[in-house]
């Protein structure tokens, strides 16, 4: 699945399977939701909205139930991380 990069609230990309009715959203803390039975309207309404980040949470996480696909958080690594190393 293609997934959209949006930078709205929480949300960091979103995608979208229209044959299998799927919305996957990414979270900014790297955890992946599925959301099965969503439609294409509710679809191009979410990519489409200036508020996606409150678009998704009035009408999609009240709405349908989440399934967890990945729960890993990103590895970010600070640069100072390498200056300061602890023996």
């Amino acid at each position: 699945m293609e997934m959209k990069k949006i930078n709205s609230g929480k949300l960091h990309a979103i995608g979208y399977d229209a044959r299998a009715r799927l919305l996957q959203v990414q979270l900014d803390d790297g955890s992946t939701l599925q959301y099965s039975g969503v439609g294409e309207d509710i679809w191009r309404r979410l990519s489409s909205s200036g508020a996606a980040w409150s678009f998704y949470r009035d009408n999609i996480e009240e709405e349908f139930t989440a399934q967890r696909v990945s729960c890993s958080s990103p590895a970010v690594k600070n640069p100072l991380d390498d200056l300061f190393q602890k023996p």
